[in-house]
C-alpha cells in the first residue's frame, strides 16, 4: 500500500532514521520505518519531532529500520547546512500504525518534482522455501516494465506505484524497461529471493537526466513451517504452476523440473534395490 503523504516545490528533501533497530521490532506498540533518499543531486539535514535525526543525508542512502512508538511523526527537511529546522523546505507528518513495517521514500515524481511516500511493506508470513519481492516505481519515468530473463514479469507499473511477487528462493536477474519496450534503462542487476524476507526494489532517479538507479531494501518476514513434502509428480507439477504463474522466466521453473528428475530418480534407485 501506497500513501502520498506530502509534494512540493521545494529543491530538497527528506524524513529519516538515525541509528538502526533490529529488522522486525514491530510490536503491539511500536513500528518500525527505514528511508530511502531517492532524489538525485542533494543533500540534506532531517529532522524528527524537532531533534536532528539525519545530518548530510545523501542521495541513494537507505537509513533504518527505526523501532518507533506508534503515533504522528513531524518531519522538517533542511538545507544541509541548516542551524536548526526553523526554516524547513519540506515538512509532513508521518502517521505510523503498531505492529506495520514501513519505507518512506523521497523520490521524484514522473513529473520530475519531489515527493514524500510512505509505503507499507508486506510482512505477511511467507510459505517455506519462498521469499517475496516487490517493486517500486519512485523515478521521474514514464511507465516502466520489469524484466526478468529479458522479458517482462511486471508490465506497466506507473510512479508511486509497486507490484508484488511470492517466489521460490534463488536470484532474479532484474531489469527496468520503458513499457512495452526490452532494452534496459536500469540494470540487469542479481537480486537475491531469500527464504522468509522481503526483498524490495526500487526504481529511482530521473530518466531525462540519465542518472536511472537501482536501490534494494531486504525486511525478514518469517516464513511458515512445512506441512510436509511433496511426492510423486502431482506434487511438483503443483510447484512448476505456482512458480510460472508468479515469475513465469525467470528458470525457476526448470530447477523444479531438476529437482522433480532427482527425486524420480532415487525413487526407481530404491525401488531397483528393494527388488534386487
Amino acid at each position: 500500500m501506497r500513501k502520498t503523504i506530502a509534494a512540493g516545490a521545494v529543491a530538497g528533501f527528506v524524513l529519516a532514521a538515525g541509528f538502526a533497530a533490529p529488522a522486525q521490532a514491530i510490536s503491539a506498540t511500536t513500528a518500525d520505518l527505514s528511508v530511502l533518499h531517492a532524489i538525485p543531486g542533494l543533500t540534506v539535514d532531517v529532522y524528527v519531532n524537532g531533534a536532528l535525526t539525519l545530518d548530510d543525508f545523501e542521495p541513494g542512502d537507505l537509513a533504518g529500520p527505526l523501532d518507533l512508538p506508534a503515533g504522528e511523526y513531524v518531519i522538517n527537511v533542511t538545507a544541509s547546512d541548516a542551524a536548526d529546522d526553523s526554516a524547513p523546505v519540506l515538512t509532513a507528518t508521518v502517521p505510523l500504525e503498531a505492529n506495520k513495517s514501513y519505507t518512506a521514500t523521497a523520490n521524484l515524481t514522473d513529473a520530475g518534482e519531489p515527493a514524500l511516500n510512505l509505503f507499507t511493506n508486506d510482512t505477511a508470513t511467507t510459505k517455506a522455501g519462498e521469499g517475496r519481492l516487490t517493486v517500486r516505481h519512485v523515478a521521474a519515468a514514464p511507465a516502466v516494465d520489469i524484466l526478468a530473463g529479458g522479458a517482462p514479469v511486471v508490465s506497466s507499473l506507473v510512479n508511486p506505484d509497486e507490484a508484488t511477487l511470492n517466489l521460490p528462493v534463488g536470484t532474479v536477474s532484474a531489469a527496468v524497461a520503458l513499457a512495452g519496450t526490452t532494452q534496459p534503462v536500469i540494470g540487469p542487476a542479481d537480486v537475491p529471493i531469500e527464504d522468509g524476507k522481503l526483498t524490495i526494489v526500487y526504481a529511482w532517479g530521473s530518466a531525462e537526466d540519465a542518472n536511472l538507479a537501482l536501490a534494494v531494501q531486504s525486511v525478514t518476514v518469517g516464513h511458515s513451517t512445512p506441512g510436509g513434502v511433496p511426492s510423486g509428480t502431482a506434487g511438483y507439477a503443483a510447484e512448476r504452476d505456482a512458480m510460472n504463474e508468479a515469475f513465469g522466466i525467470i528458470g525457476f521453473a526448470f530447477a523444479a523440473a531438476a529437482a522433480s528428475v532427482v527425486a524420480f530418480m532415487v525413487r526407481r534407485s530404491r525401488a531397483v534395490k528393494t527388488d534386487d
